[in-house]
């Protein structure tokens, strides 16, 4: 299998997640149980999924008043987008 499928599958699934779990962490606070940890989904952010967790916060309307969010979450995306253009890039512009 491909290198770059691989990779597009993973950022389409780990994305996935972040969005599903604005989503339910969003539930979870109308029905006052017990929430989702900002680290998990920071974590998840970190990991790949801050296009997701960002769709999820504003389609949910879900951690927009937390400024460790509205700025956070939109940090992550560009230093992940750096690192791309960076160093990845280049990787298979040398193929």
């Amino acid at each position: 299998m491909e290198t770059s499928f691989i990779i597009l599958m993973y950022l389409l699934l780990v994305n996935l997640i972040g969005f599903y779990l604005m989503w339910a962490d969003k539930r979870k606070a109308k029905k006052d149980a017990f929430r989702i940890p900002e680290k998990t989904l920071f974590t998840i952010a970190v990991i790949g999924g801050s296009i997701g967790s960002i769709a999820g916060m504003y389609r949910f309307r879900h951690k927009t008043k937390h400024s460790s969010f509205t700025i956070g979450m939109p940090l992550i995306l560009l230093i992940q987008i750096y690192v791309l253009i960076r160093f990845l890039l280049p990787l298979y512009a040398l193929n």
